[in-house]
């Protein structure tokens, strides 16, 4: 099918020339442009912001706020059972251990252990949270858990 791209062109009225705005009376759109008179709309540079409702409070200032962001829960790290089979026996695993064996950022802000993975180790866990999942699988394990 060579020579059929280039002879496709759109059916007849389908494409308009675009509206020649302030060409004189006889063109409908002259004297003001289509900008109407005087106001804000009608002047050079006059482009209104997305929401603009000419001066009048707008809808999403009107609305009431809802809800509230959760501080505690943004900075909760979360590390895995299976992340805390790398320390010994009879160790304590605290925020300060997870942070130097490298499982958290920062000792500072909030941990909570989760039940993905395995243990074997007896081990005693010093965190802010932990899930029921974990606590069974750390306790199973002959270790103790303690929430801050």
């Amino acid at each position: 099918m060579p020579g059929i791209l280039d002879q496709l062109k759109p059916p007849p009225g389908a494409v308009r020339d675009r509206k020649r705005i302030g060409r004189g009376p006889g063109s409908g759109t002259g004297k003001t442009a289509a900008k109407g008179h005087k106001g804000a709309g009608a002047r050079t540079g006059s482009v209104n912001k997305a929401g603009f409702e000419g001066g009048q409070m707008p809808l999403q200032r009107r609305l009431p706020k809802r809800g509230f962001t959760n501080i505690f829960k943004r900075k909760v790290q979360v590390v895995n059972v299976g992340d805390l089979a790398g320390f010994a026996s009879e160790s304590i695993v605290d925020a300060t251990a997870l942070e130097q064996s490298g499982l958290i950022r920062s000792a500072a802000g909030a941990v909570k252990v989760l039940g993905d993975g395995e243990i074997k180790n007896a081990i005693t866990v010093k965190v802010q949270a932990i899930s029921a999942k974990a606590r069974g699988k750390i306790e199973s394990a002959g270790g103790t858990v303690e929430t801050i």
